[in-house]
């Protein structure tokens, strides 16, 4: 049986892609939505480059490890919201809901490497603040440029490397009857979804995968943070403690962003209980979170508007 024109329906043998359902539910406002992602896919992007060119041009934020690690987050975060979006303005824009095997598969290794990527960037830079507050005599040596480098090549590597055996396995599966993803892109549950093989074994691939990338990171993010807050509720000053809330506000409400809205979709379809309002929670952490980067740790940053005077100032005397 070859492909069903309009219901998706196939069999085995004519699996050649699938069909990304996207937004297709509400037509009447597909161009309202088509300029609302795109308006905030350009200021994600616009946002977070300007943070790294930001960092990058001043010598007292390049040479402090945070704001190496917060360089290379927003470069992650770029990456994390071009994966998925473009393809979904052009389902949008001009109807092109067809992507082949190829092209599905490269779009979910893509979004899990990078996705993993910022799990682990997250965890080691609230390792960088454990160790910022709770040993700052020891900072400057257990941070050194070099390791900082290490750390974040061993975040990349990590990204690159996990989603190997969960993508060749997704596509390893037959797949049968419809062939239309429930969802705005290549996502792993929605696409394991319609495989007609192994349902449990599937879930349990989920399952694995969440607490692997998400679960595990996260705790070590809890653990870092605990001695974080014992150490400023031992300290005497009430100026250190605000100080000590104040570089670790921003990173925590990344954290509360990104793991709050991933652990609720993906722990949610491990149990079986996915829907309707796994698509409004990846919209959430695919582009809201990209998008509010840029004014949690430039508007909420302190260093960061310090940083941005004085480049201000520098542009300034140049001109004159």
């Amino acid at each position: 049986m070859a492909l069903k024109e309009g219901t998706g329906s196939v069999n085995l043998s004519s699996v050649t892609g699938f069909i990304i359902q996207g937004f297709s539910d509400i037509p009447q406002i597909q161009s309202f939505l088509f300029s609302v992602f795109l308006l905030a896919y350009l200021f994600a992007v616009i946002g977070n480059l300007l943070l790294i060119f930001l960092i990058t041009l001043d010598r007292c934020l390049i040479q402090t490890p945070m704001y190496l690690f917060l360089r290379i987050f927003c470069l992650a975060e770029i990456a994390f919201i071009s994966v998925t979006v473009p393809k979904m303005l052009v389902i949008l824009l001009v109807g092109d809901t067809w992507v082949s095997l190829v092209e599905c598969a490269t779009q979910m290794y893509s979004f899990l490497c990078v996705g993993t990527t910022e799990c682990f960037l997250l965890t080691v830079m609230a390792y960088d603040r454990y160790v910022a507050i709770c040993f700052p005599l020891h900072y400057a040596n257990a941070m050194s440029i070099q390791r900082c480098n290490w750390l974040s090549f061993g975040c990349w590597m990590a990204g690159l490397a996990f989603p190997v055996g969960q993508v060749t396995f997704v596509f390893s599966l037959p797949y049968c009857g419809s062939n239309v993803v429930d969802h705005f892109f290549c996502d792993i549950s929605p696409v394991l979804a319609l495989a007609c093989e192994h349902p449990i074994m599937n879930q349990v691939l989920i399952w694995v995968n969440s607490t692997l990338i998400l679960l595990f990171p996260f705790q070590l993010v809890l653990v870092s943070y605990a001695h974080i807050l014992t150490t400023i509720l031992h300290m005497h000053s009430t100026t250190g403690r605000r100080k000590a809330f104040s570089t670790c506000g921003s990173h925590l409400l990344s954290v509360t962003l990104f793991y709050g809205t991933c652990s609720a979709t993906y722990f949610r379809t491990s149990l079986g209980q996915s829907g309707e309002n796994d698509k409004s929670m990846a919209v959430l952490y695919c582009i809201v979170t990209p998008m509010l980067n840029p004014m949690i740790y430039g508007l909420r940053n302190k260093e960061v508007k310090t940083a941005l005077l004085r480049l201000v100032d520098r542009c300034s005397v140049g001109r004159r």
